[in-house]
C-alpha cells in the first residue's frame, strides 16, 4: 500500500505505454507510481522474440524488453507496486485508484492497461502459445517463413494480418465460422485474389494439436458436424480484442466496445487530469513502439498539467 503518499502521477499498467510514461514522468522529477497486476511488459512479455522494436539489431525477448524498460524507469526513481486495480475515482484535485491491496492517490493518472486478444478458448491454445500459436503477425510471422499458417477469423484484422502473413507462408488457410466474411470489401477482394490464401468455411476450432509445437488444428464443420484435423505449423487467431477497462466503467467515457475515448492529441480522457495511452484506445496499430509513443505523449501532457496547476 502507498499509505498517505500523494503521487504526482499514477500510471495504471506496465506495458510499453505505461513503462515509457513512467520513464518520462520520473525523469521529469515527478513522483511516479506504476501499478501492474502481472509482469512488466504487458502483451510484449508473452511474445517470445521481438525483432521490430527500434534499437535492438538482433532482436530481444519480449520478457527481457519489459524488464529493461522497467529498470530504465526505476533508474529515475519510478516506483512499482504489483497490485490489481479495481476502480478509479477521478474527481477532485487528487484522484484515488482503488486496488486489491489498498488505495493509491495521485494528482494525475495515466491509464495504460492495454487490451488482450480474444482467445479461442480451446484445448491446446495456451499450451502452444509461443510455440506456434501467436496473436501478432508482425511480431511472429517471419518465424514461419516457408511454413503452413492458419488464420482464424473473418473480420478486417483476420484478412489484414492474413495478407501480411502471406509474405512468409507457403500456404495460408483462413478459417471462418460462416460462409461470408465481415471484412471490408477491398480486403475481401485482396484475399480472394491472393493465390496463397484458401478459405475453410463454416468451421469452428475445437482444438489446437501438436507435439512440442503446433502440428495441426482440429475443426468441426458447423453444417455437416464432420471433424477433421488441418495440418499447420502456426495458428494466428484474430477474433477480436478485449480492452482491459472493466474497472473504468463510470470513471471515464468508454466507447461501445469498452475502449477509452480520448479527446485531444494529448490523449486527454473525459476526466480532467486523466490520460489514456496505448492499446486501451480504439483504432490504434497495437504495436509496442506506438504504445511507447502514447506513453511519452501522456507523460509530457501530465507534466505540463501539473506545472500549470502549480505542482
Amino acid at each position: 500500500m502507498a499509505g498517505g503518499t500523494i503521487y504526482d502521477i499514477v500510471i495504471i499498467g506496465a506495458g510499453p505505454a505505461g513503462l515509457t510514461a513512467a520513464l518520462y514522468a520520473a525523469r521529469a522529477k515527478r513522483r511516479t507510481l506504476v501499478l501492474e497486476k502481472a509482469v512488466p511488459g504487458g502483451q510484449v512479455a508473452i511474445t517470445e522474440f521481438i525483432e521490430n522494436y527500434p534499437g535492438f539489431v538482433d532482436g530481444i525477448g519480449g520478457a527481457e524488453l519489459g524488464d529493461v524498460m522497467k529498470r530504465q524507469a526505476e533508474r529515475f526513481d519510478a516506483e512499482f507496486v504489483f497490485d490489481e486495480v479495481t476502480g478509479l475515482d477521478p474527481h477532485g484535485a487528487v484522484k484515488t485508484v482503488h486496488a486489491l491491496e489498498g488505495a493509491y492517490q495521485g494528482r494525475t493518472v495515466i491509464l495504460a492497461t492495454g487490451a488482450e486478444h480474444r482467445r479461442l478458448g480451446v484445448p491446446g491454445e495456451e499450451q502452444y502459445s509461443g510455440r506456434g500459436v501467436s496473436y501478432c503477425a508482425t511480431c511472429d510471422g517471419a518465424f514461419f517463413d516457408g511454413k503452413d499458417i492458419v488464420v482464424v477469423g473473418g473480420g478486417d484484422s483476420a484478412l489484414q494480418e492474413g495478407d501480411f502473413l502471406t509474405r512468409f507462408a507457403r500456404r495460408l488457410n483462413i478459417v471462418h465460422r460462416r460462409d461470408t466474411l465481415r471484412a471490408e470489401r477491398i480486403l475481401q477482394e485482396r484475399a480472394f485474389g491472393n493465390p496463397k490464401i484458401s478459405f475453410v468455411w463454416n468451421s469452428a476450432v475445437e482444438e489446437i494439436v501438436g507435439n512440442g509445437a503446433v502440428t495441426g488444428i482440429k475443426l468441426r464443420n458447423l453444417k455437416t458436424d464432420q471433424v477433421e484435423v488441418l495440418p499447420t505449423d502456426a495458428v494466428f487467431p484474430f477474433v477480436g480484442m478485449v480492452p482491459n477497462t472493466d474497472f473504468l466503467k463510470g470513471a471515464v467515457e468508454l466507447d461501445a466496445q469498452g475502449y477509452v475515448k480520448v479527446f485531444s492529441e494529448k490523449l486527454e480522457t473525459s476526466a480532467e487530469g486523466v490520460w489514456a495511452a496505448g492499446d486501451l484506445r480504439p483504432n490504434v496499430p497495437r504495436q509496442a513502439v506506438t504504445a511507447a509513443a502514447d506513453g511519452c505523449i501522456a507523460a509530457l501532457a501530465a507534466d505540463e498539467y501539473l506545472a500549470h496547476h502549480g505542482a
